[in-house]
């Protein structure tokens, strides 16, 4: 009997190691069908699923609550599962070099614990080779199995969309594949459990890696190019987003439109293709530069802050700047990477002290990762800059009226709208007769 056979029949278990964005809504996917146990390091976030709280916001915490996945912090229950799915993230380095050790250390704390007939399949986002070349070696010597006898390996790129409730796991096609045909073919029917579009079976490991890095890289690409166009027309003096609405009438068009690329995904995977093609002798040009010109842009933004705030005629030192939305996206409190704290960054030099808002946002995270704290709605106001730095569906849902509550008392052109996403209707500020400048 196979090992899918197995865990159909609930003889044998899923194990996702990481639960996090990805990790924990492929657990309580496959909780619906077969035996599952959700293991991570975190006590307080293990703790917190326990207690029915989904952090993440992904799938909400009526479905936490009544999930059957086994939530654990103990590795030793890894040993009763014999199918293993490998969700860390792979962060990048200060120098922008790939920082392996998430998915290295879930590598050794999982080899301590394989059994032998194990799969263990990789979601985490890696460079070409990592899987075979780096994790195979620290399973095996953790283990003392050998990879290929005793157990075997496989990957599958993670492709959730934090804070997408349209595309979500079941309805994106999910990428697999093996170290052979007969790993290959009980990884695809695991996951064709919960896949309800189905499985793309990639002809390697290597391949499958590599697809997850240039999917990213191409919308880091596109993105790019949109955001050079977006500086040259603020030149220009072109409305940047009239132009796209424009271009967008042509059937072909893209559809891209200019802002800050951070998270966990596209703005750090380039990074990792930049990486392996550079040790073995190839310059990357188009991506480098892309990622470049994307890097760029928190400060691009933040020297049109200091703009506008001059322009309004409010000393910069003493200016009241408030920023709505810390997250890295809209609708999720995911604050990795997050390039609205580099905006905020880039400020410092000119010494003002931002107050940041966000509906979304974990406070601790945001003061654990990055040392700032967020402050409650109620010390927005009185503000002489507002910055819509993230296009939550509560930014959106407000009103010019509203907006116009966060100012102090002065003359309505010494009101300053920092609009990255273009919440607002440009028309309508314009009206109102605000210094107003979106992205």
């Amino acid at each position: 009997m196979s090992l899918y056979e197995k865990i159909v029949k609930g003889e044998e278990k899923i194990a996702l190691v990481g639960l996090g964005y990805v990790g924990m809504p492929i657990a309580v996917a496959f909780a619906r069908k077969v035996k599952v146990i959700g293991f991570d390091l975190n006590e307080e976030k293990i703790r917190r699923y326990k207690n029915g709280e989904d952090p993440t916001q992904e799938v909400g915490d009526e479905v936490i609550s009544s999930t059957t996945v086994d939530f654990t912090s103990d590795p030793a229950k890894l040993k009763e599962a014999r199918f293993h799915i490998v969700a860390v993230p792979t962060p990048i380095n200060l120098d922008k070099t790939p920082d392996l050790h998430p998915v290295e250390s879930a590598s050794r704390l999982l080899g301590r614990n394989l059994t032998k007939g194990s799969i263990v399949v990789y979601e985490s986002t890696v460079y070409p080779g990592v899987t075979e070349d780096i994790c195979v070696p620290i399973l095996e010597k953790e283990s003392g199995l050998k990879c290929g006898t005793d157990f075997r390996v496989g990957y599958s790129p993670e492709r959730i969309n934090p804070g997408d409730k349209l595309h979500r796991l079941e309805n994106i096609k999910k990428i697999v594949s093996g170290m052979d045909e007969e790993s290959l073919e009980e990884i695809a029917k695991v996951y064709e459990l919960v896949i309800e579009v189905g499985v793309h079976r990639a002809g390697s490991i290597k391949v499958a890696e590599a697809a997850k890095v240039v999917e990213n890289s191409q919308r880091d690409i596109n993105i790019a190019f949109i955001n050079e166009l977006a500086m040259a027309f603020d030149k220009m003096g072109i409305d940047t987003n009239e132009v796209i609405d424009a271009m967008n009438t042509k059937w072909n068009a893209l559809g891209f439109r200019p802002g800050l690329v951070g998270g966990h995904c596209i703005g750090v995977d380039p990074y990792y293709f930049i990486y392996e093609a550079e040790k073995l002798g190839y310059h990357s040009r188009l991506i480098s530069s892309g990622r470049q010109i994307n890097d760029d842009m928190p400060a691009f933004v933040g020297e049109n802050i200091i703009k506008y705030l001059v322009l309004a005629n409010k000393q910069v030192r003493q200016a009241k700047v408030v920023f709505f939305g810390v997250t890295f996206k809209e609708n999720c409190p995911d604050v990795r990477n997050s390039k609205v704290i580099e905006i905020i960054r880039h400020l410092e030099q000119y010494r003002i002290t931002p107050v940041l808002v966000d509906p979304r946002a974990d406070a601790s995270e945001v003061e654990k990762s990055y040392g700032y704290k967020l402050s409650d709605i109620e010390d927005a106001y009185d503000a002489d800059c507002l910055v819509i730095a993230v296009a939550h569906d509560e930014y959106r849902e407000k009103s010019l009226e509203d907006w116009n509550t966060f100012f102090r008392n002065c003359n309505d052109n010494e009101k300053v709208i920092i609009d990255v996403k273009s919440v607002l209707d440009k028309k309508a500020v314009a009206e109102k007769g605000y210094r107003y400048w979106s992205l």
